[in-house]
């Protein structure tokens, strides 16, 4: 009893001091970061001039681009020669991707299948939006995060340029943001982000083999330039 007594008056060890210092910390950092990412992200077509310190701003590529110019300039690509890319054919490529990439259409006279059920998933993203503009590229995406039968929208965006890698040409992003959370310097986080937020569309095999015979990717102004040896 005496002993018990003793224990109770010395009070909790360093040990625990640290653990609830460290768990005080680690609640800071995700209530912040959640603060963050739920900033509102303001879409435009042009950063203000007078833009507040710290806003978080979102301006969508264009998409307004001839299919038959663009399915031109792949079949360029694919073939091995260089083409110089403008977002518009960017964007027009990824959107025939990733509709190829779905269920194909029901043939003449055959029934049309049933909706599919609704998607319980936690995390739903779309393909990308490209946009290029002052020698950078970025990448955006609204992903709608459904948690506890809350549903909510979420820019995802990443801004950078391309350099070599072990396989070929990588997008290095500068800048990576959840709604309005930097995240490019968590190195885990944002390598999760890329994949399962902004690059969710499987490049087709003849796209990623030519993609690996590039020997330079630059970005000049608003064009996306691929070198083909």
């Amino acid at each position: 009893m005496l002993k018990k007594n003793k224990k109770e008056k010395a009070g909790p060890g360093w040990a625990e001091v640290i653990l609830g210092a460290a768990l005080a910390v680690l609640l800071g950092v995700v209530l912040g970061a959640g603060l963050l990412i739920s900033k509102p992200v303001n879409k435009v077509t042009a950063i203000p001039k007078d833009a507040a310190a710290g806003a978080v701003f979102y301006i969508e590529g264009q998409r307004d681009m001839s299919k038959a110019e663009g399915d031109e300039k792949l079949r360029t690509f694919v073939g091995g020669e260089s083409v110089d890319v403008q977002e518009g054919e960017l964007n027009a490529l990824v959107a025939s991707v990733a509709k190829a990439s779905g269920a194909p259409p029901p043939k003449p006279g055959d029934k049309a299948p049933p909706p599919p059920a609704p998607d319980a998933k936690m995390i739903d993203a779309t393909p990308p939006n490209v946009r290029i503009s002052d020698g950078k590229i970025t990448f955006a995406d609204t992903v709608t995060v459904n948690v506890l039968g809350v549903t909510s929208a979420i820019i995802v965006q990443a801004t950078g340029t391309f350099t070599r890698g072990s396989s070929g040409f990588e997008f290095d992003p500068e800048t990576i943001y959840v709604g309005g959370c930097p995240v490019q310097r968590l190195l885990l986080i944002r390598s999760w982000i890329m994949k399962k937020l902004l690059f969710t569309v499987a490049v087709p095999g003849d796209i990623a083999a030519a993609w690996s015979k590039l020997v330079d990717v630059s970005i000049d102004g608003s064009k996306l330039r691929l070198k083909a040896p």
